[in-house]
């Protein structure tokens, strides 16, 4: 019996964790692992490449903010590609752990983790005004208009600025009229679509 209950736990502790490559950059081909949480979905590779060539241009000392950083490949793959600095806020505290631990793995100075609610973050004065903003919580939660309604606000967003929302495909947005459409696409169960804020 003893023997079995052992070969019943050593599965669990490899599956602790999940692989995360960074797929662009500095670190492009960089191999890292986050703690399997429920609700945490990283974006997938080929949204992720999508996506940040929708960015390049505008990447490049970019202040970013990662609203729900989950596993951090948005974060992550914003710094290696060029951002000044990236925020990662993450509510889960082994989550955040984990990006804590894969920032010093990466010797990065430019990212900081802020554990805590993102929505309740977003109520207090804004520190700084963004040039990139990522929104991509857990679909279940349903926070993207929450988020959107609290980055309108004034001070979150410089002028210019890139809004990232990743959600299922049928989920509504209401997002301010100088909010400009730059891009909207769909792959399986996800819809992700690129604001700029018009100067």
């Amino acid at each position: 019996m003893k023997a079995a209950k052992r070969s019943v736990k050593n599965p669990a502790k490899h599956s602790d964790t999940r692989p995360l490559r960074i797929i662009g950059g500095r670190w492009r081909g960089r191999k890292l692992s986050f703690p399997s949480v429920d609700g945490l979905r990283p974006t997938g590779d080929r949204i992720r490449e999508t996506l940040f060539n929708w960015l390049a241009p505008h990447l490049p000392e970019a202040r970013c903010l990662d609203l729900f950083a989950g596993s951090g490949a948005l974060g992550f793959e914003a710094l290696s590609r060029g951002a000044a600095d990236a925020l990662l806020l993450e509510r889960d505290p082994q989550a955040a752990s984990g990006l804590k631990q894969n920032l010093a793995a990466l010797n990065s100075t430019a990212g900081h983790v802020i554990e805590g609610d993102s929505l309740k973050w977003l109520n207090r004065e804004s520190p700084r005004a963004f040039d990139v903003v990522f929104i991509d919580p857990p679909f279940q939660q349903r926070l993207w208009q929450a988020s959107i309604d609290r980055l309108a606000q004034e001070g979150w967003l410089a002028d210019g600025a890139a809004v990232y929302i990743e959600s299922e495909p049928d989920t509504p947005l209401a997002v301010p009229e100088h909010w400009h459409l730059h891009r909207d696409k769909t792959g399986g169960q996800v819809r992700y679509r690129l604001y700029f804020l018009e100067r």
